[in-house]
């Protein structure tokens, strides 16, 4: 069951705090929480954030198995860094299976429905029996976004969901990037400031928002559906 906490009054004392006070938060409020990272910027700033304090928080990852060869490496390249474990968390459909029952290809045809299978689905399931779970969305990263707080409660998959970097600006997760030598993607250093699947994720150009070179193709689709609210007629 997941543990019993006013988000609202959390969200309202939090509001001001720094990455690591709300993250000490989440681990002193939640004994069973865990922190689903993408290995971009910011994710990679949390799991610093996470390693430099020791808290007892679980890192894993969603790998639908089309990530960028420079993503496995820094998977690999923060382990050994931090001395930590980041499990692996997968669909039960393999990329085989997946084009066997939908078609090659399907990000290119139906994204939505590849997230879910991919993405959302397994991280349901990853999730299951926790109290909470950490992100490292930013309120400037996009119009879903804009109005995330610092704790709230997942609609999506009931339960807590901490979100220590939700104030921060994108030139405060790179400052701290530089203060601290943290590894990131060196996929960012050419154009890619928000990297997802390979075949979903194109670099940007001066001027465009961050995450305009996610799919590219689908100008209606900007969120993978981990961070948006479960839609009233969804099953």
């Amino acid at each position: 069951m997941t543990a019993a906490v006013d988000t609202v009054a959390a969200a309202r004392a939090l509001a001001t705090a720094p990455p690591d006070a709300i993250l000490a938060w989440g681990a002193a409020h939640l004994p069973k929480l865990a922190f689903a990272t993408g290995f971009g910027a910011e994710g990679c700033v949390v799991i610093d954030l996470v390693a430099r304090a020791g808290l007892p928080i679980d890192l894993f990852t969603l790998d639908t198995g089309v990530l960028f060869p420079e993503t496995y490496a820094l998977w690999h390249q923060l382990e050994a860094r931090y001395g930590v474990t980041i499990r692996r968390v997968e669909s039960p459909l393999s990329l085989a299976a997946q084009a066997a029952a939908h078609g090659d290809e399907l990000w290119a045809r139906d994204p939505d429905r590849c997230c879910e299978l991919r993405k959302v689905g397994p991280l349901a399931v990853a999730l299951a029996g926790w109290d909470g779970w950490v992100t490292a969305i930013r309120r400037d990263q996009s119009a879903a976004r804009a109005t995330a707080e610092p704790v709230e409660h997942d609609e999506r998959f009931g339960l807590v969901k901490v979100n220590p970097l939700v104030a921060w600006t994108h030139e405060q997760v790179w400052a701290y990037i530089a203060a601290h030598d943290v590894p990131t993607n060196p996929l960012h250093a050419r154009g890619y400031p928000s990297i997802g699947c390979a075949p979903c994720t194109s670099a940007v150009i001066p001027g465009e928002a961050l995450r305009a070179g996610r799919w590219r193709a689908h100008a209606a689709k900007t969120e993978c559906g981990l961070h948006e609210a479960r839609k009233a007629d969804a099953s």
